[in-house]
């Protein structure tokens, strides 16, 4: 059976209508909300031919229907146009993400905070990931006369840092001598190639000014170890104790979920960009839900992603077109913020 315009039409209306109330749409309705003239009869029969496709469901014998998940695949793969954000819009969200933009870890606080802010939802980031960045450069902070802080930053703008401490005083001198060192030796290097093996490498071509670095090289060991993981940022969970499909326990499944970030942190790496509809993403507790997952950028390399769970009859277009919109700001910001490093 073929996916007439018409029928498209009518699909596109149902999934509109069913977005804004969660309950089923009837012939009536339907009719009324068509930009077309046609009978309800006409309409019944094209809701069958969908029913019969698999893009509509019927809840109740007596009931109108729904999009099913197939119905939504389709809508989205084939019919739906995001729909781009507004330029109040955008003066609205860059003015939510301004006061964290000078910070990596805080911005990606910030960009839950407002995508759970504006699409009452549950909203999901990861920090960007060492695995697929440089070391940007090394820096050293002097904390007391024997401690000093090392701290890594790396190309996808994220900074790690640890305190080390000494058996000797050290000085500012002593210091640039370990910061000159550290960054001829490491700037521009894949974090992931920084092994305990390459330390000990490292440590061995300094010869007898190993002993004084040795401290130094541990934390800095430590640090390339952190930087090879992704922080899971999450805001706005209670926002779907709100939407009435989400029973008590579908939201006990979904909460617990969210409370494993590691299984979240590799659902979101594994996907791309793209939305899950229900059994898509292969997770039993996200069954009755959907997750759209927008990956940015930073530098033109895949650094991270922002997510947003929340039921199946989201407002798609209006979302992506937020979503696509926040993608392209952090990762602007987060490239501006290594530029300035």
């Amino acid at each position: 059976m073929e996916l007439t315009p018409r029928k498209q039409k009518i699909l596109e209306t149902i999934i509109d209508l069913y977005t804004v109330s969660g309950e089923p749409v009837g012939s009536k309705v339907l009719c009324e909300n068509l930009d077309f003239s046609v009978s309800s009869a006409t309409v019944r029969n094209e809701m069958s031919d969908l029913a019969a496709m698999g893009l509509l469901d019927q809840p109740h014998t007596s009931a109108g229907r729904v999009p099913s998940e197939h119905g939504y695949r389709i809508y989205i793969d084939e019919l739906m146009k995001p729909l781009p954000v507004t330029p109040e819009e955008r003066h609205f969200i860059d003015a939510l993400l301004l006061p964290s933009a000078y910070d990596p870890e805080k911005l990606l606080d910030g960009v839950a905070r407002t995508l759970a802010g504006i699409t009452h939802m549950a909203a999901i980031t990861t920090t960007p990931s060492g695995s697929v960045s440089k070391i940007a450069g090394v820096q050293f902070v002097q904390t007391s006369r024997r401690t000093a802080m090392v701290i890594l930053m790396t190309s996808s703008g994220t900074m790690y840092s640890r305190v080390f401490h000494c058996n000797f005083e050290l000085t500012p001198e002593i210091l640039r001598v370990f910061f000159r060192v550290f960054n001829e030796s490491l700037a521009g290097k894949p974090v992931r190639s920084i092994t305990p093996a390459y330390i000990q490498t490292m440590g061995a071509s300094m010869g007898e000014a190993a002993l004084l670095m040795s401290s130094a090289l541990a934390a800095l060991q430590d640090t390339a170890r952190e930087a090879m993981g992704s922080d899971v940022r999450m805001d706005g969970q209670t926002n779907l104790l709100f939407f009435p499909e989400f029973h008590e326990a579908n939201l006990r499944r979904i909460m617990r979920y969210l409370s494993r970030p590691q299984e979240v942190y590799q659902l979101l790496e594994r996907a791309g960009s793209r939305v899950y509809i229900g059994r898509e993403s292969g997770v039993s507790a996200l069954r009755d839900a959907s997750l759209v997952i927008k990956h940015y950028a930073v530098r033109g390399q895949d650094a991270g992603t922002i997510a947003v769970l929340g039921p199946v009859r989201m407002n798609y277009p209006k979302l992506i077109g937020s979503m696509d919109y926040l993608a392209s700001s952090v990762g602007r910001m987060l490239t501006e913020l290594i530029n300035l490093q």
